[in-house]
């Protein structure tokens, strides 16, 4: 009976350490156009095991689907800091920051001033 009760618990707390596979997540991404939608997007989805990623631009919240097996919340955050934009825990090295287009510069109170418009 002992054996018993240890592998059902042995199981329950295998099953907690369980990832999952269609895992969803929001987080917040600065950008401030179609062009840093695009930009944003496209370095989430080249993230190992994300199946799903939606920019709002005007809520600056991307909606990901993704593995968990596979990748994690800061592997996808660094690969869009590796493309030019900001998340809450990570930061775009600023020469990548300042390759990007002049349209897209975020830090840029006169350009984002001028999407608001």
């Amino acid at each position: 009976m002992k054996r018993i009760i240890v592998l059902v618990f042995m199981c329950m707390s295998m099953l907690s350490f369980a990832q999952n596979k269609n895992a969803k997540a929001n987080i917040e991404v600065d950008g401030v156009c179609l062009m840093c939608k695009k930009r944003i997007e496209k370095a989430a989805i080249k993230s190992k095991g994300v199946k799903s990623a939606v920019w709002n631009v005007k809520t600056h919240e991307l909606k990901l689907i993704f593995d968990e097996r596979k990748t994690d919340l800061n592997a996808i955050q660094e690969n869009i800091a590796a493309v030019g934009h900001d998340t809450k825990l990570l930061k775009a090295k600023d020469d990548v920051y300042n390759n990007i287009d002049p349209c897209c510069k975020y830090r840029d109170k006169e350009v984002v001033d001028a999407h608001e418009n």
